[in-house]
């Protein structure tokens, strides 16, 4: 099938999946009056397009299976909305042409081998990072040394947004400067094998558009390999850690990567055992 009907027909199909998910929400499940002469049943398009912050004009023509630009941030808000569980999710994000980012229960979609792998590594920080640095699934030591990740919104899961605009998440790695740069370069490498994915688009703009600092280091045109450079990790009880990252690739998730923070001496071996098991 020729690339320009393939697409249309994926229009269609998430027009009448959008009018479908639509209407089989009642006005008074979300906050408006019941009642009222209504020509569909559930909501009307802009009550959706109100409820997600999106233009009624915008959600209308998408409705209608019009070629618009469409990005992830927009299509999640929508999902909200529309109350989609995660499967609806993914066929919805599909539908869009976005490839799929940390979905909500994206740890319980890696088998579960990978996160009873995780545990057995405690008292070592471990987490399963993609390309895109979105943190798939992490352990209990990961969330007592470094960052407590299981509170972060899962929308937040990513180190380069955690790193680059959270002001609450941000962990104390003592060499951030070196950190930054080196990520920032391994973003970039990452990139040239997904250049025009939306979803891939959609983080590179906010992060550009949210920090400066991410921005200065993006016109530097660097890329790198993911680091195994000893980091130093200053901790409130602890004091400091030295930890070196081990980087396993889980070939067969794609470009996933597992990444273990080992000790480097005796002194930060014991104080993982402090901090993880009291």
């Amino acid at each position: 099938m020729p690339a320009a009907t393939d697409n249309a027909e994926r229009r269609r199909e998430l027009a009448a999946f959008l009018r479908s998910r639509r209407e089989r929400i009642q006005p008074e499940e979300v906050g408006f009056a019941p009642g009222g002469r209504r020509r569909t049943p559930g909501l009307r398009r802009e009550e959706v397009a109100q409820l997600a912050g999106v233009g009624v004009t915008w959600y209308t023509w998408l409705e209608q299976g019009r070629d618009i630009n469409v990005s992830a941030q927009v299509i999640e808000a929508i999902s909200r909305t529309l109350r989609l569980d995660r499967l609806e999710r993914n066929h919805l994000y599909t539908l869009a042409g976005i490839a799929l980012g940390p979905a909500k229960n994206a740890c319980a979609a890696l088998p579960a081998s990978i996160q009873k792998m995780l545990d057995k590594f405690s008292p070592y920080p471990a987490q399963v990072l993609n390309a895109r640095y979105d943190v798939l699934a992490f352990n209990d030591a990961y969330t007592k040394v470094i960052i407590d990740m299981a509170a972060v919104p899962l929308e937040e899961r990513n180190l380069l947004w955690l790193t680059f605009v959270s002001d609450e998440w941000r962990c104390a790695f003592t060499d951030g400067d070196s950190i930054r740069m080196h990520m920032v370069a391994g973003y970039r490498a990452a990139l040239a094998d997904h250049l025009g994915e939306p979803s891939w688009q959609d983080l590179t703009d906010r992060l550009l558009a949210s920090s400066p600092l991410f921005a200065e280091l993006w016109e530097r045109y660097d890329v790198a390999a993911p680091s195994a450079k000893i980091k130093l990790l200053q901790n409130e009880k602890v004091g400091l850690l030295r930890m070196e990252p081990a980087n396993l690739w889980l070939t067969q998730l794609g470009q996933v990567r597992a990444t273990v923070y080992t000790p480097v001496d005796q002194e930060t071996e014991a104080k993982l055992h402090t901090l993880v098991y009291g």
